[in-house]
């Protein structure tokens, strides 16, 4: 296997923080994450399609996202993507017969949202953006207008746990206002999705 593909194989999988929101309520909230590896992008890259939902409310996913993994002369990076009508593959990660229909969902590549992965250990990546990167995007607000969020990337992985260090940050005062605000989320694999062939 090339690192790319040990890297994408240690992602994939359903998680979920039991443990830790278990312990720490007052700043996790208990969060199912499924990552599951699509067939965009397969000429060059390895691409997951990634949501999460709370535990109790696993009929109502959020932050559907494509994370698109390629080696480029030795460098692992991450470029996100986003789907311009999230509510089409909403519940994808919980159902892969709907995968094939995703070529078909239009998405947008999000400028600034990419990280650079490194091989830590043998059995662990880590995830950080570039310097100067700043992720943001677009999204309807309540009352129907777009709104800008801004999102900070980052991750650790391992073959049974996924560390998310992404925190929503407020893109007028930059500072963090959701997310992994006191340590990452730390989750558990609970089932492993195997890479497509």
């Amino acid at each position: 296997m090339s690192q790319l593909q040990i890297l994408a194989q240690f992602l994939s999988g359903v998680y979920d923080n039991r443990e830790q929101a278990l312990a720490e309520p007052i700043w996790y909230v208990h969060l199912r994450c499924w990552i599951r590896p699509t067939p965009c992008f397969r000429d060059d890259s390895i691409t997951l399609f990634v949501e999460q939902a709370n535990i109790l409310n696993p009929e109502q996913p959020y932050r559907q996202r494509l994370m698109r993994l390629r080696e480029t002369k030795g460098q692992l990076t991450a470029q996100f993507y986003s789907f311009q009508t999230p509510s089409s593959v909403l519940g994808y990660g919980q159902d892969p017969s709907k995968l094939a229909e995703i070529l078909n969902a239009p998405i947008d590549e999000l400028p600034g949202c990419q990280l650079n992965i490194t091989q830590i250990a043998d059995d662990r990546f880590s995830a950080m953006p570039p310097a100067d990167c700043i992720c943001q995007f677009t999204f309807p607000g309540k009352d129907g207008q777009l709104q800008t969020g801004q999102v900070e990337l980052g991750f650790e992985v391992s073959p049974t746990e996924f560390h998310s260090y992404d925190k929503g940050i407020n893109p007028t005062t930059q500072k963090p206002i959701w997310g992994a605000l006191m340590g990452p989320y730390r989750y558990t694999k609970r089932q492993v999705y195997s890479l497509l062939d």
